[in-house]
């Protein structure tokens, strides 16, 4: 028994140890060492370069530098930290940043050499990065671009807190790809960013324009960031808007300005690093900018005197067409494919008519629009394809589509038109009076046989003189809609009333309400928004109380709230709860900590209280 009990110790902790070497490889197998850095800077400029190891793990960090840049300061470390709970399952995720300002001393090509993380006593390596330095253009100021797996919107050069961003330093032009056009004719407006500064956001697009059909073309939503010079300096510019136009009515049109609200971060010079680091304070603050695009100016000309078959396609097309089939039997269906085919306002054209034969049964043409927009406009195919059903036998031609457009490249209308199609309609199996359409084909006669057939059934017969007027149905076919709009006068009096009662309404609202409030606060709560999640929590509380008591807005505090919960007859724990979440609220505002842990536990304790609340307070 005693060598049994020794050999099951032993075999547990062969099992212990097991665990333990599986457990230390699964946590370092999938260990990184990421890198982000401009792919180009401009001689003498100041850029970042970030190192990041996905796990808090790591007892050595070192990076040699690189010739051709000095390093001004670095590294800086900083640490994240992330932890999930969705449907029961628990992920947490961790990293550090290691980040270098570094300076280009001359132009040319240089490669950042890997930096080394050692991890659970193992080394792990970043990839090497190439950098172009390009010549200083000579405008004073330093640019670059932005970094490979970077910020959305560059990493240009570095200003210092409480330096002017002036019109030269950050601005955006607007062009158009002509100034003067046809009506209905394509133009590309292109809204283009300047920088010489490091630009983290951008917002603003284009307003409802009248007299434009609009459609907007779609760019990476990860802008990067090139190298240009403009006026003697070089800039860092994207292409961050662009829109397809369409006029709709000749003169003169003007696109007006557009306002752009920028974020720019500029760097904290004097703040010593180590007290922003104890004290929470950012060695980087973000300015709010307005940048206010340009208003541009289109002439548009009138289109010459449009011919009857216009089908107000501009630009440049071709038609094609096809039948299926061309041999077939009556009252059997056949379809004619039409396709218009090249580039211009696409969407707005008609569709083209086509002549069917007076025998044949039409619908209504099923469209598939098969265009994309591009830098060039809109391009593609549009298809129509109509669908006819012969109701006779017999040999027929279906004309060709006649398709008229005006040419831009021409200045002129054209009419492009598609080959004849001959069809032969056989007799079908069901060629009798059944689905026949004889309007303008043939004189109404009796099919079959020239005298009806003989009525089968019940007949229902009535004395001469018999009459609906005064029958009971008669009568009653005025009480029951009187009666209908008494209860209907009464049920609307009732709902008036309640609806002028402001104080009722607004505690039957009041859960609503909240509900509607909570609902923002969790999508604040995924967006990681702290201080914007903590005031929809307590609007949401107090709302709610101030609905739910009828208490207005100047007295309501927590003193008068407990007093009227009580009144109210809610169950002390309820009200305890409710305090507890308030304060808790208030305080993880400004409290550290791992903030998405206080979010995800307050949403849940919020959420709890207010249907404890709902379900306790007396009606």
């Amino acid at each position: 028994m005693v060598i049994k009990e020794r050999q099951e110790m032993v075999m547990k902790r062969y099992i212990l140890l097991l665990w333990l070497c599986l457990f230390c490889v699964g946590m370092y197998a999938g260990v990184q060492v990421s890198v982000s850095a401009p792919e180009q800077v401009e001689e003498g400029a100041q850029f970042r370069v970030s190192f990041t190891v996905n796990t808090q793990d790591v007892s050595n960090f070192s990076w040699p530098g690189s010739d051709g840049f000095s390093i001004d300061y670095g590294p800086s470390r900083s640490s994240q930290s992330s932890f999930q709970m969705i449907n029961g399952r628990t992920t947490q995720s961790s990293s550090i940043t290691y980040t270098y300002m570094l300076s280009a001393l001359k132009a040319g090509t240089y490669t950042l050499p890997a930096a080394t993380a050692t991890v659970g006593g193992k080394q792990y390596k970043s990839r090497a990065l190439k950098i172009e330095v390009l010549k200083s253009a000579g405008g004073g100021q330093g640019s670059s671009a932005q970094g490979r797996g970077g910020n959305r919107g560059g990493s240009m050069r570095m200003q210092s807190s409480g330096e002017r961003i002036t019109g030269k330093d950050l601005f955006v032009s607007v062009t158009a790809d002509k100034k003067r056009l046809y009506e209905q004719e394509a133009v590309v407006v292109t809204y283009k960013v300047y920088s010489l500064v490091n630009l983290s956001q951008l917002a603003g697009g284009m307003p409802d324009l009248e007299g434009f059909h609009t459609q907007e073309i779609a760019l990476p939503q990860q802008k990067s960031l090139k190298m240009e010079t403009h006026n003697g300096r070089t800039y860092g510019t994207v292409v961050w808007r662009q829109y397809v136009l369409f006029p709709q009515r000749s003169g003169k049109l003007t696109i007006p300005s557009i306002n752009f609200e920028a974020i720019v971060v500029q760097q904290n010079r004097n703040m010593d690093p180590f007290d922003a680091f104890f004290n929470g304070m950012g060695l980087t603050t973000e300015v709010k900018k307005t940048i206010v695009a340009p208003s541009l100016t289109l002439q548009v000309d009138p289109l010459p005197e449009r011919p009857a078959n216009f089908s107000g396609a501009v630009g440049k097309f071709n038609i094609s067409a096809s039948l299926t089939p061309k041999d077939i039997k009556t009252n059997d269906a056949l379809t004619l494919r039409v396709t218009v085919s090249g580039s211009g306002n696409m969407q707005l054209m008609k569709a083209p008519e086509v002549k069917f034969p007076k025998d044949f049964e039409t619908y209504d043409p099923k469209v598939t629009d098969d265009t994309k927009i591009g830098r060039g406009g809109v391009a593609g195919n549009k298809i129509f394809d109509y669908l006819a059903v012969p109701r006779h036998q017999g040999e027929y031609t279906i004309p060709p589509v006649e398709f008229c457009y005006f040419d831009t490249e021409a200045k002129a209308y054209k009419t492009i038109r598609t080959e004849e199609f001959a069809v032969n309609v056989a007799k079908g199996k069901d060629n009798g009076s059944r689905g026949m359409n004889f309007t303008d084909k043939e004189d109404v006669r009796l099919l079959a046989s020239d005298v009806r057939y003989i009525h089968l059934g019940d007949v229902n017969l009535r004395k001469a003189g018999d009459a609906y007027f005064g029958t009971a149905g008669y009568v009653w076919s005025y009480l029951i809609p009187l009666l209908l709009f008494i209860v209907l006068v009464v049920v609307f009096r009732n709902k008036a009333r309640e609806s002028a009662n402001v104080a009722r309404m607004r505690t039957k609202k009041a859960n609503k309400v909240a509900s509607r409030r909570l609902k923002v606060a969790a999508s604040l709560l995924k967006s990681n928004k702290p201080g914007e999640f903590y005031d929809e929590v307590l609007k949401a509380l107090w709302g709610y109380l101030g609905d739910k008591l009828n208490i207005p807005v100047a007295e309501l505090n927590k003193d008068n709230v407990s007093e009227k919960l009580a009144e109210k007859g809610a169950d002390d724990g309820v009200i305890k709860a409710l305090v507890d979440v308030m304060n808790e609220c208030e305080f993880a505002r400004y409290a550290p900590g791992d903030p998405a842990q206080t979010m995800d536990k307050i949403y849940v304790a919020a959420t709890d209280v207010i249907n404890k609340m709902e379900s306790s307070i007396k009606r």
